[in-house]
């Protein structure tokens, strides 16, 4: 007799368990083929069936063999509790269960990151949270009607000259610019977040910039979306709807032979260029594109070869706020005749602030915007360490940049677009506008439309397999097969009632305050139910 080996791995080693009922199954085998990460196979069991044949009851004993369902006892093929082998099955004869007692210590962290789509167990206490709007107007303030009251819901994007500053002379009875005027996009206060190509499937992208151009041009939004740094399909460069999106450079300059390449069939602008020094997410670790997700469409994008794709931690042509100017002067403005604006997206940090300073105190005026990511945002492109030990939380860095700007008289000038968990709790404009009230001009939000198109991962271990090309719901990979999972109308559609949802929640939130614009700044509105939160971000202290 063989020994047993202590190392062996069997069912109950693993985070999730295949329920399976034979008898309910008809072998169709629709669950097998429904399973991107082969966790369950067909197998054949011996089995000792009571049949009796005769006209009275006399049993025996007869020996079958019978083809079933059977689990994967392997880590590199483990069940992530997906449950698509449930939503095939037409007759409930399988699902995956959670198991409780599973036998896994450290063996865990080789079943595959569980912090993917989920984001991270450690950070899951939020500021905005404690925070709750607190200042209702009535009596001596009097409240506005959100159903008939017209607000003006637009945010800028680009650089906002004093009104004592800009370069405007009267001549006669006509007034004339004497000098360019630094490009303003007045645009909703709501940005799709960068995900490439790449890191989603092209069905995914189609997607939401259907979205946003159905936001556009039929319901009167005007939404951006971020391209992300895996480049723009050309047809895209080349069309008319190319103004609803912010052509965004990198740190690995995907795509941009690309992009260079059809500038001068251009038919419009891009809303804003966006510079990307650091991610939130993933503070000082670049993202990687593993080569399984480089396939063909995607190497011809990004213009690279099948390999894994690796962004620097850290923008190779930028190591100081100095030549981050010149570099955003002397090529982005300048290939666009000076006619977008560019911003810059950092992750925060405790420089933060000395980045904002020193970008307000800018003679030339280029810097259209200072995007600040915080620890809470999604990724599925970064360390697992790198997603729980590094970063900064978005809410006390937001309100330090605006109160440092407050404090030269500079608030305003460049735009503050915050994003990094917005959204994570379920009500995204509930986030917004506390975000707004502490000084942000908009937000940015990004898993929670991957939620929208049908994400299934969860921060208790479900599913978060992104960065394997076989995300079982067509969102997050390459594959061909998989890809055709995805609905993309129907996931449009999911984008778009949210985001209808989001502007009438934001009025009714607007109204109580009295306010008909955005409320930047406008901290008085809110109070906070933690004493050492009221006191770190300067607010009312509520119990």
């Amino acid at each position: 007799m063989e020994a047993v080996n202590t190392q062996d791995i069997s069912v109950n080693d693993l985070p999730w368990k295949i329920e399976y009922k034979p008898e309910q199954c008809t072998l169709c085998g629709s669950c097998v083929a429904a399973c991107t990460f082969a966790a369950i196979h067909v197998d054949v069991q011996r089995r000792d069936v009571p049949v009796s044949s005769g006209t009275s009851p006399e049993p025996k004993a007869q020996h079958l063999a019978r083809p079933v369902i059977v689990q994967t006892a392997d880590l590199a093929h483990s069940c992530c509790g997906c449950g698509m082998c449930e939503k095939i099955c037409p007759n409930q004869a399988i699902r995956p269960v959670r198991n409780p007692d599973n036998r896994a210590t450290l063996l865990k962290r080789h079943t595959g990151p569980i912090k993917r789509g989920g984001r991270t167990n450690l950070n899951s206490q939020r500021t905005l949270d404690s925070i709750i709007v607190g200042r209702i107007s009535q009596m001596t303030d009097p409240a506005l009607d959100s159903e008939r009251h017209t607000f003006d819901l637009r945010a800028p994007l680009g650089r906002v000259v004093e009104a004592k500053k800009l370069p405007l002379a009267v001549e006669g009875d006509n007034l004339i610019v004497q000098e360019k005027m630094p490009p303003v996009r007045w645009i909703y206060p709501m940005i799709f977040s960068d995900m490439s190509i790449g890191a989603l499937s092209p069905r995914a992208w189609e997607a939401l910039a259907l979205a946003v151009t159905y936001l556009n041009e039929k319901c009167g939004l005007p939404v951006r979306m971020s391209s992300g740094e895996g480049g723009v399909p050309q047809k895209l460069m080349e069309s008319d709807h190319f103004k609803y999106f912010i052509l965004q450079i990198a740190s690995g300059h995907f795509g941009w032979n690309r992009i260079v390449r059809a500038l001068p069939r251009m038919k419009t602008d891009p809303a804003a260029v966006l510079i990307k020094i650091g991610q939130g997410a993933k503070p000082g670790d670049g993202g990687l594109l593993p080569a399984a997700k480089v396939r063909t469409h995607i190497q011809a994008l990004r213009g690279v070869p099948k390999a894994t794709l690796h962004s620097p931690p850290n923008h190779q042509g930028l190591y100081s706020i100095e030549e981050s100017v010149q570099k955003m002067h002397l090529s982005l403005n300048a290939a666009f005749g000076f006619r977008v604006p560019v911003a810059i997206k950092c992750a925060a940090s405790a420089t933060s602030v000395s980045v904002y300073n020193n970008l307000l105190r800018d003679p030339y005026r280029i810097c259209g915007g200072f995007f600040l990511d915080g620890i809470q945002g999604g990724t599925g492109a970064a360390n697992e360490v790198s997603l729980d030990h590094t970063g900064h939380p978005i809410v006390s860095k937001l309100r330090e940049c605006y109160q440092a700007a407050v404090a030269q008289g500079l608030q305003g000038q460049i735009p503050l677009w915050c994003g990094g968990g917005i959204g994570m709790t379920g009500n995204a404009a509930a986030d917004a506008f506390k975000m707004i009230c502490l000084g942000a001009n908009g937000v940015i939000v990004g898993k929670m439309l991957i939620q929208l198109l049908g994400c299934i991962g969860n921060e208790q271990g479900r599913c978060n397999r992104c960065n394997t090309d076989k995300c079982p719901t067509g969102i997050c990979t390459q594959d061909p097969r998989l890809m055709k999972r995805l609905d993309v109308d129907k996931g449009a559609q999911s984008v778009v009632d949210y985001v209808l949802a989001f502007d009438e929640e934001l009025r009714k939130l607007m109204a109580p305050v009295g306010n008909s614009s955005l409320p930047v700044g406008r901290s008085d509105a809110l109070v906070s139910t933690d004493k050492a939160v009221a006191d770190k971000l300067g607010i009312q202290y509520a119990c």
